[in-house]
Order: structure tokens, then sequence, then C-alpha cells
């Protein structure tokens, strides 16, 4: 049996116990079960906000930051190559119409 269908069993059988019902509809328990299942949420946000705090004390750059300038760089990088090639096919143009003039003259 697969852990998700042993947890959903065992789910159903504590949700038919009287005891776990009756506790279940204490508004208390149900204030600090709904605490505790965001803990986790919490304590990830806590620690990516004091990861980035860190990093920008210490100088770093985040990973966004870096994804950014990836981005950044690969697309300046393009449009490198695109101007290279349109500075080749007017050498090339250039170099033919000198070739041309010379011919004529």
């Amino acid at each position: 049996m697969a852990l998700k269908d042993r947890l959903v069993t065992e789910g159903m059988k504590l949700a038919a116990n009287p005891n776990v019902a009756k506790l279940m509809q204490d508004e208390r328990f149900m204030r600090l079960f709904m605490t505790a299942m965001s803990v986790p949420g919490r304590v990830s946000s806590f620690t990516s906000e004091q990861k980035e705090t860190f990093a920008k004390a210490m100088g770093l750059a985040s990973v966004e930051e870096v994804r950014d300038l990836k981005r950044t760089v690969a697309s300046l990088e393009r449009e490198v190559a695109t101007l290279e090639r349109e500075l080749a096919k007017l050498r090339r143009d250039g170099e033919r119409e000198l070739a041309k003039v010379r011919r004529e003259g």
C-alpha cells in the first residue's frame, strides 16, 4: 500500500473516532491545528527573507538577480551576433563597391 493510501486510511479511522471528532469541534484546538499547519510555510518565507537580507548585506547577488543578468547577457550576445553579421555584410558590400569603382576608374 502506498504511503498516500495509508495516510488516507489512517485519517479516515481517526475521523471516525468520537474523541477526535469532539476535539475537532473545539475552537482552540482548531486554531492551534491551523497555526501548526501554517508553520512550514512561515519558516520557508522567513528563511527566504533572511537569505535575501544576508546576501544584500554581504553584497552578493540573489538568485533572481543572477537569473536576470544571465537573461540580459544572452540577449546582448544575440544582439552582438546580429550586429557582427550586419557589419560583415556591409564590409562585403563595401569591398564589392570599391572593387567596382577601381575597375571603372
